[in-house]
């Protein structure tokens, strides 16, 4: 930090994580503070001493995300909803770690969830690729944004033709719902449907879907992901190409997917566990842990996959925990039972 920092800084400056506060601290203090804000940070609620000498010290303040759950316990914990692409896996490779941590927490008696916006496979091609790489999940461990996106829709648009713009087949997981041909340019659809992004979100599909939605079709979106991490690096999702549409056809899609609440709901129905008895472990700051934490789960964010340390510090909010991946989850959760 530059040494003007705390000119800039005087008083509280809020932000997303907390504020700098000039503290008032004799140089003979100053070591006893540093040590109380380390080993104490839940206690203290000082995470960072940014500048100590002299008779100032200037602290970031970032009080806990939910002071009321900060910690919970290993025995109350009875539900793990995972994301996959970044988290377990990167272009379907499993990384370091999390083919034993999974195991581990099957071993421990915890409920299971896969929970993903992936739309580019269906529930079961899915299952097959994690299942050869070795983890323990079959086809009903995974709720995806398909499926779900097939439940809203069939609840709230019963017999509607749907135009769906996506990369990948995933028929089988929207089981029922009409999807229209790609090809047939003559049926005007009730309701468009964005998945995630590929190479057919070219001009041509996009203004199409841009032209349906003007003359008054209902627009449902998967997800908002903004940008995904394979072997090659990110690459854009659909998210970048959903915020165009909607301001240029001023509408607002209805999200099925994460960060939607009724998704993280229909995962702990399907575990039969309450928000207060899960965790849940992803790699995107915004859609994975702090939609998570909206919804009352506690948020366990991973520096894997889509994380960037300027996302996490721009953030809306503070992540419950943070660690450096997956296979630290059963250290983290052993953690806790040891404080009880």
């Amino acid at each position: 930090m530059g040494g003007h920092e705390g000119e800039r800084t005087k008083g509280v400056r809020e932000s997303g994580h907390g504020g700098f506060v000039r503290f008032p601290l004799s140089r003979s203090r100053c070591t006893s503070f540093f040590l109380l804000a380390v080993l104490l940070p839940e206690l203290t609620l000082w995470r960072h001493v940014l500048k100590c000498g002299g008779r100032v010290a200037w602290v970031r303040i970032t009080p806990p995300a939910r002071a009321d759950r900060y910690r919970p316990a290993m025995d109350s914990v009875r539900a793990v909803l995972i994301d996959i692409d970044g988290v377990l896996t990167v272009s379907w490779k499993p990384l370091p770690g999390a083919v034993e941590a999974l195991r581990e927490i099957r071993e421990a008696g915890l409920a299971v969830a896969l929970v993903t916006n992936t739309t580019s496979r269906t529930r079961a091609s899915i299952a097959g690729a994690l299942a050869q790489a070795g983890f323990p999940v079959t086809a009903q461990d995974i709720l995806t944004a398909p499926a779900v996106t097939a439940a809203y829709v069939a609840e709230h648009f019963p017999g509607a033709r749907c135009a769906l713009l996506n990369s990948g087949d995933i028929g089988e997981d929207l089981g029922d719902v009409d999807v229209i041909d790609a090809g047939d340019t003559g049926t005007v659809p009730d309701v468009v449907i964005v998945g995630g992004a590929g190479p057919e979100f070219d001009y041509v599909a996009l203004n199409r879907a841009f032209g349906h939605l003007q003359r008054g079709a209902r627009l449902v979106a998967m997800h908002r992901n903004l940008y995904w991490r394979t072997d090659d690096g990110l690459q854009l999702d659909a998210g970048a190409f959903l915020a165009g549409l909607e301001k240029a056809a001023r509408t607002e899609a209805v999200v099925t997917g994460k960060p939607s609440r009724a998704f993280f709901a229909s995962a702990l129905a399907r575990l039969g566990a309450g928000a207060d008895e899960a965790v849940m472990v992803g790699d995107d700051v915004e859609s994975d842990v702090l939609a998570a934490q909206a919804a009352g789960v506690t948020g366990v964010l991973v520096r894997t996959g889509k994380y960037l340390p300027q996302t996490h510090r721009d953030a809306s909010g503070t992540p419950d925990h943070v660690i450096d991946s997956f296979a630290e989850l059963p250290a983290l959760l052993r953690a806790w039972s040891a404080e009880q």
